[in-house]
């Protein structure tokens, strides 16, 4: 896991899993590794674009202000600032 920057300026994030793409093992699995990394439910995460692509959009549900401190307490490993 870690961010890639993007042909259009942007940052993504970069998340490998070993579950299969079929029958959503693969979304599934990913869900479980972003709640683990971010130390939140799983129940929080659902892919909202992409389903069956490689490239994802994924929504987190909760506070605002609580979830922004913690996805970059998740991501500071990664940071570039």
């Amino acid at each position: 896991m870690g961010l890639v920057d993007e042909a259009d300026g942007g940052v993504a994030l970069k998340v490998a899993v070993t579950a299969a793409p079929e029958g959503g093992k693969a979304n599934a699995a990913l869900l479980e590794l972003l709640a683990r990394a971010f130390c939140l439910p799983p129940r929080d995460f659902a892919v909202v674009r992409g389903a069956t692509d490689r490239r994802k959009i994924v929504a987190v549900t909760g506070a605002p202000a609580a979830l922004a401190a913690r996805i970059a307490e998740g991501l500071r490993p990664w940071s570039r600032a």
